[in-house]
């Protein structure tokens, strides 16, 4: 596993030891970056159930400002912890160990808004919509950011959640990808 493009290219990531974290295959990373932009001229990234941060990582090597990386996890919090000093980006990098639904709390009462969140939780839960309600109830999501879903293909996401509405989906074999804007003027007014 590896960064793929930009500023820190080739710099190899750790795996986080066990089964209970799946990385994004490299090749549904870069459909995917080269779907939603190949490259970024800032922005705020978050990189909720971070796993390792391969994704954030690969975002901020393609020009993002800055990532803040959560997971509950000790274990993944240290790879990722391990993953940005291997790739030098320790102060472009917010690391924080916490539940999902506190930490997306505690970035609202910041007034952090983000312009992509990368949404990658375990598959074996179901969190995607959870997810979905509180980034829209929390306004976390600049108004022409992205929301990027992974989740098994055999997973139908919400359409909308809120002002929340899915623009895409793209399906690589057993994994899927929904992407995620919120909702133009006309589409709010239509309602």
């Amino acid at each position: 596993m590896r960064i793929i493009a930009g500023s820190n290219r080739g710099t190899r990531l750790k795996m986080v030891s066990g089964k209970h974290v799946r990385p994004t295959a490299d090749r549904v990373k870069e459909s995917v970056f080269s779907v939603i932009g190949p490259f970024f001229d800032g922005g705020w990234i978050l990189d909720l159930f971070a796993g390792t941060g391969q994704l954030g990582l690969e975002a901020l090597s393609r020009g993002a400002d800055r990532a803040v990386f959560i997971d509950e996890s000790p274990a993944s919090v240290e790879t990722v912890r391990m993953n940005v000093r291997a790739a030098r980006l320790e102060e472009r990098s917010e690391i924080r160990r916490a539940n999902a639904w506190a930490a997306l709390r505690n970035l609202k009462k910041r007034g952090l808004r983000f312009r992509i969140i990368f949404l990658d939780p375990p598959f074996t839960e179901n969190y995607w919509e959870t997810a979905l309600k509180r980034i829209d109830e929390y306004d976390l999501l600049e108004e022409d950011g992205v929301i990027v879903a992974e989740h098994p293909a055999r997973n139908e996401l919400p359409r909308t959640v809120g002002m929340l509405r899915q623009y895409r989906r793209l399906e690589y074999g057993d994994t899927a990808v929904s992407l995620y804007q919120r909702k133009s003027r006309d589409e709010q007014e239509d309602e």
